[in-house]
């Protein structure tokens, strides 16, 4: 059975795939990979610039013994490898049951972007709140924004498919009555 596939949802576990990697290594890396570290020139500039703007990324999480940049950065390892096997289930061996793997990969995205919206919301803004609204909109909303649709949107499409198919391939149960002596 062809596997139905979309373009998109490819494109967006290949692009994300490594940017994940390279996210987790610089949190699994710190302070090695901070600014000032010896191997900050891997990550360079744009890491430089956002542990100044998320503190989970920065001294104060790191000075804190704060879990949740790594716990999410391991998290970042599994969703990348789950990526990965989408595709190769997918396009590679065309596997029926590779859309399920791309739901749950889909919903563990979601579900890690949604905690750590709530995990700022319920600390105060504790790690992002000393932006100015520009700075909060450009670097951290937009990001977690693109990370909360784009999943979102492959929860949806897939989970019809994955419906649809389930629909298609059932046919309805005959039931029958035996007595019981």
């Amino acid at each position: 059975m062809t596997v139905k596939t979309y373009w998109w949802i490819t494109a967006w576990f290949l692009i994300t795939a490594p940017i994940l990697i390279w996210d987790a290594g610089y949190c699994f890396m710190r302070p090695r990979s901070m600014k000032g570290g010896d191997l900050h020139w891997i990550w360079g500039s744009p890491y430089a610039f956002y542990q100044e703007v998320d503190y989970l990324y920065g001294i104060p999480a790191l000075e804190n013994n704060d879990g949740f940049t790594n716990a999410q950065a391991f998290m970042n390892v599994v969703e990348s490898v789950l990526n990965l096997t989408y595709v190769y289930l997918a396009h590679g061996a065309q596997w029926s049951g590779a859309p399920v793997i791309a739901y749950g990969t889909a919903f563990m995205t979601l579900g890690k972007t949604t905690l750590y919206w709530l995990s700022e919301y319920y600390c105060g803004f504790c790690q992002i709140g000393h932006n100015d609204i520009l700075t909060l909109a450009t670097y951290w909303i937009s990001a977690m924004v693109l990370w909360t649709i784009i999943p979102s949107l492959i929860i949806w499409v897939l989970g019809k498919d994955i419906v649809q198919s389930l629909t298609i391939t059932s046919s309805p149960a005959k039931v029958t009555s035996k007595k019981i002596n």
